[in-house]
């Protein structure tokens, strides 16, 4: 019975990778006799700087280090492994206790153990049993963690699916929504890059852009689709659609980082727009962003009752409205790139026609 387990014990090792590292071939020797016996698939080396290039090229779940070595110590061996891995399982020997690294060495360097060297190696071996079991739950957490996001990234596709699709309900009724969407995202991603703006937030503006008109699913075709002049209700009923469309969003988390986008994207910097209000740096940042590439879009685009607007004219609009429907700052970013970058919003613009 007790051999059958110790077999099963052994069988179970084999998944694990040992590596060794002593400037003394003697200590190696010893080492590969008895973790080979424990069952472990082992690695003897005497050279430290080999060590590190081994474990850059092969998968080790845990190093077994001398300190004292030439021509480095085993924590500057540790220093350069934790450049390119942090979760490789480290055990630390020393010659003697008083020659161990310091304790704030050994925890900034996250070295998981350490122990004397001994002619017997029962306590090495705890050690040893203890960092595989800490190495089977890692790598089980990270097996369920890989599922789980596999499972969420899943779940957010289909869901971002669903609503790209309301999306281009959107587009088939309202013919002047179709590519303007598109275009204000991409415009919208251009200005947040002249910002020097992180990667998530020219996502969120990415994103925020693609959806912020989807509200108008809510409102009526009668209106949507109407040519003439809006009459004050139906224009109210208009000035609904970014609450609407924050409203569908809000029910997914995925979304809740473009949800200020898509509610505020008509609020003016002077407290005059819509639907909250807002005025100047209360109205979110990235929502300041998608106004000025909302607005430009509409100022470029033909509508049933007038041709868009040269570029001469969408300039002195912008310079006219800085402060007042614009935020300023913002405004003379766009200003710069209409003037000097304007092959970039062509680009845009010929891709999403």
């Amino acid at each position: 019975m007790r051999k059958g387990l110790q077999n099963l014990e052994n069988n179970e090792n084999r998944n694990y990778k040992i590596i060794a590292v002593d400037d003394e071939e003697g200590i190696i020797d010893s080492l590969s006799i008895f973790l080979k016996r424990s069952g472990y698939e082992f690695t003897g080396v005497t050279d430290p700087m080999e060590a590190v290039e081994r474990v850059k090229s092969e998968h080790f779940d845990l190093m077994i280090l001398d300190f004292i070595m030439t021509p480095i110590h085993g924590d500057q061996v540790v220093e350069e492994i934790r450049k390119f891995n942090k979760e490789l399982y480290i055990l630390l020997l020393t010659g003697h206790k008083d020659l161990a690294p310091p304790l704030d060495t050994i925890r900034r360097l996250e070295i998981q153990g350490y122990c004397e060297k001994s002619d017997k190696f029962d306590q090495l071996l705890l050690l040893i049993e203890s960092g595989i079991k800490s190495i089977a739950q890692m790598n089980e957490i990270k097996k369920i963690n890989e599922q789980l996001k596999n499972t969420n990234d899943m779940l957010e596709k289909a869901y971002l699916e669903s609503i790209q699709t309301l999306r281009y309900t959107v587009e088939a009724k309202d013919t002047y929504t179709r590519g303007h969407s598109d275009r204000v995202s991409q415009f919208s991603v251009l200005i947040g890059k002249h910002l020097n703006l992180s990667e998530a937030e020219l996502k969120n503006l990415e994103i925020g852009g693609l959806f912020h008109d989807i509200g108008k699913i809510g409102v009526p075709d009668s209106i949507l689709l109407k040519e003439s002049k809006l009459t004050d209700d139906e224009y109210s009923e208009i000035k609904n659609h970014p609450s609407i469309g924050a409203h569908i969003l809000s029910t997914a988390t995925i979304f809740k980082d473009i949800l200020s986008i898509v509610k505020h994207h008509h609020e003016r910097f002077d407290g005059h727009g819509y639907p909250g209000q807002l005025k100047g740096n209360d109205i979110p940042f990235l929502a300041r962003i998608a106004a000025i590439a909302d607005s430009f879009d509409a100022m470029t685009s033909r509508r049933t009752y007038r041709d868009s607007l040269p570029l001469d004219v969408v300039i002195s609009e912008f310079e006219k409205c800085k402060g007042t429907q614009f935020d300023p700052e913002i405004a003379d970013v766009f200003l710069d790139i209409l003037r000097n970058n304007f092959d970039e919003i062509k680009a845009i613009q010929e891709k999403f026609a």
